[in-house]
């Protein structure tokens, strides 16, 4: 079945950011063929969508040939995995996905003539030099450190699209997105925001990377989506950065979590990962004049919805209740 939209296959559909794609695509008239091999991604994630005659589950791996009869408008390749402890615990395979995943979905994208959209990141950018980053920066990578597993399988999947898209004609786009947060990220993923509202909520104590003066900048997942989407609604190649220029050091973040926790948590400092970055912070010209985007949802907002699924969630789990006790 073909949405009114088109259709859209979305690789890594069941995980965070995959899954609010595959929703909002639903809500905007596509039909949607959500594929996910479910090593970091979860299939309660698009359990509500599962009924719905224009939305498709189908569990595989990437890494394999992979073939969806009918047509296809639209693929978007998020399939990877995308949190430090994720991908450090997992370095072939986030390798392996950012290599045979990328040319698998892009030769899918070839054999439908539809608009492919890959998803990177601001990992490309490594420890930066330049600051905030512009697209045209080419970044401050180690290729032998922890991080590069994930760093350089992005990298070479932007070469890759590049050149298919040189060599084929192929209608692509490459969007870099810098750190989201938002519901149905998983409480011990790794990352610093549900890593800080676990703590908070669960009464332990929040740990800060090194002395916690390193930045971030956030954006709340419905503004990411909303950036992807104008990207796949577009005919621009990119690169393009998709991310909120709200920056904040690690250890501010973790206070204003804290604060809209209404926790007492201590705030202990802990050991900085090799390679940590010492900023983050999107330049948003190229979003805003090319696709017309820009983040809307201010941080305390996002933040305190954040807050208050993932307390739900820790109450139906019993990790609240348990840890507080």
């Amino acid at each position: 079945m073909t949405g009114t939209a088109g259709r859209a296959v979305v690789t890594g559909g069941a995980g965070f950011l995959g899954s609010h794609l595959c929703e909002r695509l639903l809500e905007t008239g596509y039909s949607v063929v959500c594929l996910d091999n479910f090593l970091t991604g979860d299939p309660g994630n698009v359990g509500h969508l599962i009924g719905r005659r224009a939305f498709r589950l189908v569990e595989c791996d990437l890494t394999e040939f992979v073939h969806i009869p009918g047509d296809v408008d639209l693929v978007l390749h998020f399939a990877s995995a995308a949190s430090p402890v994720d991908y450090l615990k997992l370095p072939l395979e986030t390798l392996k996905v950012g290599a045979l995943g990328t040319l698998h979905a892009l030769g899918l994208a070839k054999e439908k003539g539809a608009r492919f959209v890959l998803a990177s990141t601001s990992e490309v950018y490594g420890d930066p030099l330049q600051h905030p980053q512009r697209e045209d920066y080419w970044g401050n990578v180690n290729p032998v450190g922890p991080r590069s597993v994930y760093d350089e399988a992005k990298r070479y999947a932007e070469a890759l699209t590049t050149a298919y898209r040189n060599t084929h004609g192929m209608d692509t786009g490459i969007v870099r997105i810098f750190n989201t947060y938002g519901p149905r990220m998983r409480p011990h993923d790794g990352r610093a925001i549900p890593t800080f509202i676990r703590q908070a909520l669960t009464g332990l104590p929040l740990t800060v990377a090194g002395d916690g003066s390193q930045t971030r900048s956030i954006c709340y997942v419905d503004d990411t989506v909303a950036g992807i989407l104008a990207m796949a609604a577009s005919a621009e190649p990119g690169p393009i950065n998709i991310g909120n220029p709200d920056e904040m050091t690690v250890l501010a973040l973790a206070e204003t979590i804290r604060d809209i926790a209404g926790s007492d948590s201590e705030i202990v400092f802990v050991e900085r990962p090799e390679n940590d970055p010492a900023v983050r912070r999107p330049d948003g010209t190229l979003a805003a004049t090319r696709l017309g985007w820009r983040p809307s949802v201010p941080s305390d907002r996002g933040l305190r919805r954040t807050v208050d699924w993932f307390a739900d969630l820790l109450a139906v789990t019993g990790e609240r209740e348990e840890a507080v006790v």
